[in-house]
């Protein structure tokens, strides 16, 4: 008896397949196998003059989803029926979760197996795991499936009626979405907050005292009796103090004169305070606290978190990455506490085993927390990984361990100290006992570093002494406007607002992104001024969808439909066609918004007009001689954008641009001019003659107002020459790029070699003996730092003599011999694997590359003939892909984990399954900017496909 099971990936069926019996074969779906229409040349023939099409979804037929096999799957779902032919029976073990449970359900839609049919699901990859899922296999679930496909055709609904709007009133190719528009409002009204923010300013004094040899800080608290003024005190609306509050406000003078008058004071200790505290755990990690605190420690973007997880769990090192609950299984406990007493002792273990509990009723993602899989943990190092999967594991063994961990205890100690008139206060912070401490300390990478700076260490201090005054300062603060979002923060906002889901908070933030609402600066998301107009449509004519609490009860109500508390077709009705329905508020609106308007954003303050353009934001006045209009540079944020700096852009565009002066050389004039892409400077005017004038961008950090004649001459003349390397003879240069200043060792045929300038150092001045200092520095990748080290060593190969090792990447184990990679052998472990199996592979992967080489050559010869350059890449692609197909033939057909396939096919993946993740609301692909941007979450589809197989969900299968 022979039995076809399904995953998603090819790595999870690499990995699933170690642990399954003899007689299974399993087989990927590559995510996603059926989809609603994503752009026009997606809709059969059979409907393509249907006015619903567009929509995907027959509103007027009980919301019936037009699905269809995208043009990429069609191969899979051929091979998927061709491998379900030889099987007696069929498991779908896609992943555990309601996008999982739609998967499962499509491929029995699509396949209408006739032998039995199981659903098997488990929350990690390890043996035991998987063989008790074999035992427990249950059907498909219908109400999870009713559940997501709601949630799917809600986000069509709303992405593809909302969109067309967009593009007519404010820009084509935006796009809006049921959790994206409220995440970009989130957005923009932080922003709005920062705009109307005003500084509020205040002085204090800081006093370093000493006794008994040891030193320690204390800070001005009262005057007179009365509470000094700090940043909590000041309305951020207006920068003066509060109504109401009864503290004092110094200005710079009176500290002054206070911190004179304190000179030659007596300092006594009228009290102190100790307070005994413990502090326990965090909960092991679910997704959206996994997203947050890879984002804090590791700057991960979510989108990097979800797939280095994704990874992480097809390998069989986590469980399943996708979940509300905080639960750990009595297996995970035991593992934890074992963890615990190896490595760290008794006495670091918490008395009682550790439970925690998920308080959110729509937690059903998963039954468990993210945790290293299986029934022992495997530590970091003992796991072989590397790099950012390295990062990740680390943090969630950590994290995990640190649960099942004694709780920290801790003396805060509080010192009133009086000068005078004047009350300090000093605080410090005892450990007694570190806990949880010594393996986690959230938002920390170094525990040991991390329990120093917790601690800070007061002297012994008694009421009446009298410590020693060695220095006192008045020091000046300003209030800061309130933080821009970063995603961790905007992650866990949404989370706690109960809007959308935290498996897709990641592909959001990233069509957030993606789409042009925000740019990543710093690590943090600032909104632009398309936002802003979007956002401002938005909440002007459909309130209720950006509404936070209207979108949380939203989700609320798909939860109860998961559960058989609600029905799903009643609930599209209401939302959709019903008295104030979307459909009918859409058409009632579209007449009533003015584009103009539309294409406005009013900021506080401004006299010019902000306006959205065909090519982004500019700025338009009205003079005496007509409209002004000059374009708003990328790095400008709407906060940020103020009268002063209007006035330069606008002075820019009328008068000319600021000239510094002239060049000592050419007696050319020297421009400082700000453009789309931020401030530079400018040789000479642009002339028919000179179109193009020599051209340098200020470094970061320097304001346009501030460059010197001395430094625009400077910058003209990079790239500096700094002279010849002694070994190589070759000229290295420093010179001010994209990605800030560097300099480069230019080397020829050889290529060249580049290194970042950065702390002291300056572009400008940097010498050849600092450069050559650079240059002997190992070069660190980017992201990665130095080169990974080998798993395990095979030894030499016998022909050269160059090492044969295996290596961890992003796709799994590879076997690496000089600049030649193999993927490991089917069937083969890392840790058993010989060198005659390692050198079969590298031979045949060499032996594909020299087919492929081949028929490239091929290629290029029949291209000569047609001699054009389209014809020669197509060629090209064409023929190198069909000789790499041949070697790949006549491999067995579970051999399609190469690392080049397994990139490709893990990608693949990724964007199906992001497909119905990411917010359906992909933007109809019908303008053409519309395509470019749903290209990037979305499997790329032939244009000259005539008419797509479809595969419809009938409406009593629907209903059933």
């Amino acid at each position: 008896m022979s039995t076809l099971v399904i995953v998603e990936s090819p790595t999870k069926a690499k990995t699933i397949r170690n642990y399954l019996p003899p007689g299974y074969r399993v087989e990927a779906s590559m995510g996603h196998v059926r989809d609603l229409p994503q752009s026009a040349s997606d809709i059969p023939a059979s409907v393509k003059g249907e006015e619903w099409a567009k929509l995907g979804v027959n509103v007027d037929a009980d919301f019936e989803p037009l699905y269809i096999v995208p043009q990429d799957k069609k191969k899979v779902v051929k091979a998927l029926k061709e491998a379900l032919k030889q099987a007696d029976e069929l498991i779908l073990a896609t992943d555990e979760d309601r996008e999982g449970e739609s998967i499962s359900w499509h491929l029995l839609q699509l396949l209408q197996p006739k032998v039995p049919t199981k659903r098997m699901v488990f929350h990690e990859i390890t043996e035991e795991a998987i063989r008790e899922a074999l035992q427990n296999c249950r059907d498909v679930d219908e109400q999870l499936v009713h559940a997501q496909e709601t949630r799917r055709i809600l986000d069509r609904l709303v992405g593809y009626t909302l969109s067309p709007l967009l593009w007519k009133k404010i820009a084509w190719g935006l796009s809006a979405g049921r959790v994206q528009s409220v995440a970009v409002r989130l957005l923009v009204n932080r922003e709005r907050q920062r705009r109307a923010f005003r500084k509020g300013s205040y002085w204090d004094l800081k006093a370093t005292l000493e006794k008994d040899g040891s030193s320690f800080e204390s800070k001005l608290v009262t005057l007179g009796g009365r509470r000094i003024a700090t940043g909590a005190d000041f309305d951020e609306s207006t920068g003066q103090i509060i109504a109401g509050r009864d503290v004092l406000l110094l200005g710079e003078a009176e500290a002054q004169a206070l911190h004179d008058r304190l000179q030659s004071a007596t300092w006594t200790v009228t009290g102190l305070e100790e307070r005994s505290s413990t502090r326990k755990p965090s909960p092991p990690f679910t997704t959206s606290t996994l997203q947050q605190e890879a984002n804090r420690k590791l700057r991960l973007s979510a989108r990097d978190t979800m797939r280095l997880a994704q990874s992480l769990y097809e390998q069989g090192y986590i469980t399943y990455m996708r979940t509300d609950s905080v639960n750990l299984s009595q297996q995970a406990i035991a593992a934890a506490r074992s963890c615990v007493q190896q490595m760290y002792g008794s006495e670091y273990l918490s008395p009682e085993p550790r439970r925690y509990s998920t308080k959110s009723k729509g937690a059903q993602e998963a039954h468990e927390a993210i945790r290293p899989a299986g029934s022992t943990f495997r530590t970091p190092q003992e796991t072989g990984l590397s790099g950012r999967e390295f990062q990740l594991y680390d943090l969630i063994w950590k994290r995990t361990v640190a649960t099942q961990m004694a709780e920290v205890r801790q003396t805060n100690i509080t010192v009133q100290i009086q000068a005078e008139d004047a009350g300090f206060r000093a605080t410090g912070k005892r450990i007694d006992f570190p806990g949880f401490f010594r393996a986690y300390v959230e938002g920390s990478d170094d525990p040991d570093a991390a329990i120093e700076n917790q601690e800070v260490i007061l002297p012994v201090l008694r009421e009446g002494d009298h410590p020693n005054c060695q220095e006192l300062e008045a020091i000046a603060h300003e209030t800061q406007p309130p933080a821009r979002y970063t995603e961790a923060s905007l992650v866990k906002t949404l989370e706690s607002e109960g809007i959308g889901r935290p498996s897709t908070y990641a592909s959001i933030i990233g069509t957030i992104i993606d789409r042009g609402y925000a740019q990543m600066v710093n690590n943090s998301l600032v909104p632009t001024f398309t936002a802003f107009a979007v956002t401002s449509l938005l909440e002007k004519h459909f309130p209720d969808l950006v509404d936070t609490s209207f979108t949380a009860r939203m989700e609320r109500t798909l939860d109860d439909i998961s559960t058989g508390e609600a029905d799903w077709l009643p609930y599209l009705q209401q939302f959709y066609l019903g008295e104030t329905g979307l459909d009918g508020q859409v058409k009632q609106r579209e007449s009533q918004i003015d584009p103009a308007e539309a294409r406005s954003v009013d900021l506080e303050g401004l006299d010019a007009k902000v306006r959205i353009g065909r090519y982004g934001a500019y700025i338009e006045t009205e003079t005496e001689e007509g409209p002004v209009k000059a374009t708003i540079p990328q790095d400008f944020t709407p906060s940020d954008l103020d009268a002063e700096r209007v006035e330069v852009l606008l002075r820019q565009k009328t008068e000319g641009p600021d000239k510094l002066g002239f060049h000592p050389e050419t007696g050319e004039p020297i421009y400082v001019l700000i453009g789309a892409y931020g401030p530079y400077v400018q040789l000479g005017d642009v002339t028919d003659e000179n179109p193009k004038p020599k051209r340098a961008s200020l470094p970061k950090g320097v304001q346009p107002q501030d460059v010197t004649l001395e430094q625009a001459v400077n910058l003209l003349a990079l790239p500096r020459l700094l002279g010849m390397h002694p070994e190589t003879g070759c000229k290295i240069q420093a010179n001010l790029g994209r990605f800030g200043p560097y300099i480069v060792h230019d080397q020829g045929k050889n290529g060249k070699d580049y290194r970042s300038i950065k702390g002291d150092d300056d572009v400008l001045t940097i010498t050849l003996e600092r450069a050559l200092e650079l240059l002997a520095e190992p070069k660190a990748g980017r992201g990665r730092g130095r080169a990974a080290a080998p798993i395990r060593e095979l030894g030499p190969h016998p022909e050269d003599g160059e090492p044969v090792n295996l290596y961890n990447g992003p796709y799994g184990v590879y076997i690496k011999h000089g600049k030649l990679n193999a993927s490991l052998p089917e069937g083969e472990k890392a840790e058993s694997i010989s060198m005659e199996a390692a050198l079969k592979a590298l031979a045949e992967k060499a032996a594909t590359k020299k087919t492929s080489r081949r028929s490239s050559k091929t290629g290029d010869a029949g291209t000569k003939t047609s001699g054009t350059k389209t014809a020669t890449k197509t060629t090209k692609t064409t023929r190198a892909k069909a000789g790499t197909a041949k070697s790949s033939t006549a491999k067995s057909s579970t051999a399609k984990s190469s690392t080049t396939k397994a990139a490709a096919a893990k990608k693949t993946t990724k964007s199906a399954k992001s497909t119905a993740e990411a917010e359906a609301e992909a933007t109809p692909a019908e303008p053409a900017p519309a395509k470019k941007t749903a290209a990037k979450s979305t499997p790329a589809k032939s244009t000259t496909q005539k008419a797509a197989s479809t595969t419809r969900s009938t409406k009593s299968t629907k209903a059933s």
